[in-house]
C-alpha cells in the first residue's frame, strides 16, 4: 500500500498538457532560467522577477516538477519509510515525530505500508524508482541481497525500533534490556509471584531483546522462567493470548506484554472478561508509553520510548552524510519507566527505578 505520493502529473484532466516553465517564461517576459532560480532554494532573482513569475505561475497553474529536478542534482529530498505495523499507535506517533523533523530540513516522507513482521522488498524495489536519499524501515526488513544493492547505489538504510542483520544497516532503538530488567524488578518489589511475558513475534529483535532480558533478571533474582503467549504484537493475538493465560488452572498475578498495543488489549480481557482488577488482582506492564497508556481507562505501567528523540537520531543520521558513510552502529535512545495504577493502584509520576545488584 502507497500512502506517500510524489505530486508528478503528467496530464490534465481535458488532456491538453500541463504548462511548462517555458509557458511561464513567455507569459512573464522572462528567461526559462530565470523561473528555475525562483523556484530554486537559495538561487539570485531579484524580487521584480520572482513575482512576475509566481504571479504568471499562478495564472498559467504550473507547478515545477520536482521529481524531474531530482533526476538533474542526484538527490530528490525524499526519504522513503516502509512501515509494516499500523495497527500500533507507537509507529504513528514515530512516524509523525519523524516527518517534523525531516521537514523541518526540506526533506519529504514517502510512505509504504506492508504486513507486519513481513520482508519488504517489493515496496523497498518499487520505492527505488522514486530516487529516495535514504531507507527508514519500521517492523520489517529486506533481503540480504536487497541490502547490498542498497549498499552500492549509496542509499542507506535505518531501522528504526528493530536492530538490522546487516553490518551495513543503521540502527535506532529504546532501551529494550534496560527497559525489561526494570519492569522485572518493578513486579517483583510489588509482590507478584507469578509472572508471565506475552511476546510479539519469534523473530523479532525488539520482542527477543526485551524477553531474553526480562528471563535473565528472574533467573538472577531466584526467580522461575516466566509463563509466556506470544500475541504477534496486535490487539486480535493479544486477546487471545491473554485469554490462554488467564484460563490456566494456576494464572499469572502479572503479565509483561512486549509492547503497549498488546498490553491494552491485556487489560480489556482482565477487566472484562474475568472481572480482574488491574493493580489490585492482577499486574499489567506494558513497553512503549503510547498515548493512550496514560488515558484514565488504562493507567498502564510501561516503559517510555521517546518517539522525539528516536525519530531526531534517525533525522541526523538522515541528513548528515559524513555521519551516515561512515561504519553503520546501534544507536540507543533512553527511556524510563512509567508506574501507573495497572501495577500498584495508584499512579506515580514516573520512576527512576535503579536496578538492583
Amino acid at each position: 500500500m502507497l500512502i506517500g505520493l510524489l505530486p508528478v502529473l503528467v496530464m490534465t484532466d481535458s488532456h491538453k498538457p500541463v504548462p511548462a516553465a517555458s509557458d511561464v517564461a513567455k507569459l512573464a517576459g522572462v528567461s526559462q532560467s530565470a523561473v528555475s532560480r525562483t523556484y530554486t532554494e537559495g538561487a539570485s532573482v531579484s524580487l521584480k522577477t520572482r513575482t512576475k513569475v509566481l504571479a504568471a505561475a499562478q495564472q498559467l497553474g504550473y507547478r515545477p516538477n520536482f521529481l524531474a529536478r531530482s533526476l538533474l542534482k542526484g538527490k530528490s529530498n525524499i526519504i522513503g519509510v516502509v512501515l509494516g505495523n499500523l495497527e500500533n499507535p507507537f509507529f504513528s506517533q514515530i512516524l509523525e515525530a519523524l516527518s517534523a523533523s525531516l521537514s523541518a530540513v526540506g526533506k519529504r516522507l514517502l510512505v509504504f505500508t506492508t504486513t507486519a513482521n513481513a520482508e519488504a522488498d517489493a515496496q523497498i524495489d518499487e520505492m527505488m524508482h522514486y530516487r529516495v536519499d535514504a531507507l527508514v524501515l519500521m517492523s520489517t526488513t529486506l533481503s540480504s541481497s536487497l541490502a547490498q544493492q542498497c549498499q552500492s547505489t549509496g542509499i542507506p538504510v535505518i531501522f528504526l525500533n528493530r536492530t538490522g542483520q546487516f553490518p551495513a544497516c543503521w540502527a535506532v532503538t529504546g532501551e529494550n534490556k534496560r527497559g525489561a530488567q526494570l519492569i522485572g524488578q518493578h513486579l517483583i518489589e510489588c509482590g507478584y509471584q507469578r509472572i508471565a511475558f506475552m511476546a510479539g513475534f519469534a523473530d523479532s529483535s525488539t520482542s527477543s531483546e526485551r524477553e531474553q532480558a526480562f528471563k535473565q533478571f528472574l533467573q538472577q533474582q531466584g526467580r522461575p522462567l516466566p509463563m509466556r503467549e506470544v500475541g504477534h504484537f496486535s490487539r486480535h493475538g493479544a486477546l487471545a493470548a491473554a485469554r490462554r493465560l488467564l484460563s490456566l488452572a494456576q494464572p499469572p498475578d502479572a503479565i509483561f506484554c512486549a509492547n503497549d498495543h498488546m498490553a491494552l488489549a491485556c487489560l480489556e480481557v482482565a477487566k472484562f472478561e474475568f472481572g480482574l482488577l488491574p493493580g489490585k488482582d492482577i499486574g499489567i506492564v506494558g513497553f512503549d508509553n503510547v498515548d493512550q497508556a496514560a488515558w484514565p481507562s488504562f493507567e498502564l505501567t510501561t516503559f517510555t520510548q521517546s518517539v522525539s528523540l528516536m525519530a531526531q537520531k534517525a533525522a541526523e543520521l538522515i541528513v548528515n552524510p559524513a555521519l551516515i558513510k561512515s561504519q553503520a552502529q546501534h544507536f540507543v535512545v533512553p527511556g524510563e519507566l512509567f508506574i501507573r495504577s495497572s501495577t500498584t493502584g495508584k499512579t506515580k509520576q514516573t520512576s527512576h527505578t535503579k536496578l538492583t545488584a
